[in-house]
């Protein structure tokens, strides 16, 4: 159960540099050369693995709870009809339902393990 604990806290870094090499394999498919820049998202969750940093850490959580906090109003907007989106953007929201409620659990986590533990 130690070794569980242990490694518990990777799981957020791991989740969003997977989201990103997602991003970057299906666009680099349609764009070619131009989807590298995507890679330099990477960077800051990469260092996390490899020399944790607490205020790194609790200003990705931060930025990634405004983000998600802005879909999950985009998803309250569509659900109220106070916006008339396009077929194509309801489609998105449907399929983009579980990333975004998993990148603000993901990222609250971050903060908690900012808050809570040292690295």
């Amino acid at each position: 159960m130690n070794t569980i604990s242990k490694y518990t806290k990777f799981i957020p870094y791991l989740y969003f540099l997977s989201i990103i090499i997602y991003w970057f394999t299906d666009i680099n498919k349609s764009e070619g050369l131009s989807a590298y820049p995507i890679l330099l998202f990477g960077i800051p969750f990469l260092w996390q693995l490899i020399k944790p940093n607490r205020e790194l850490n609790f200003s990705l959580g931060i930025i990634f709870v405004c983000l998600s906090s802005y879909l999950v109003l985009a998803y309250l907007f569509d659900l109220l009809n106070i916006i008339n989106w396009s077929e194509s953007a309801k489609q998105f929201f449907f399929f983009g339902g579980l990333f975004v409620v998993g990148n603000l659990v993901m990222s609250l986590w971050m903060i908690r393990n900012s808050i809570k533990k040292v690295f």
